[in-house]
């Protein structure tokens, strides 16, 4: 089994290190009621999956 005979550099660890980046979530509207959701998700205000209702929501009450 081969062992590193040579410490590698500050600068060389950190270009290795430099890749590791925070991402934010994808977020698309719905094409039910526009509001924002994950993509490949069902909508959890309208209930709507691939513009097919597949989830009961509660009505909103005034």
């Amino acid at each position: 089994m081969a062992n590193p005979t040579h410490r590698h550099t500050r600068t060389r660890r950190d270009k290795r290190r430099a890749n590791w980046k925070g991402q934010l979530p994808n977020i698309v509207a719905c094409h039910g009621c526009k509001e924002l959701k994950l993509p490949h998700m069902a909508c959890i205000s309208c209930g709507t999956y691939n513009k097919r209702k597949i989830l009961k929501t509660a009505s909103k009450e005034s």
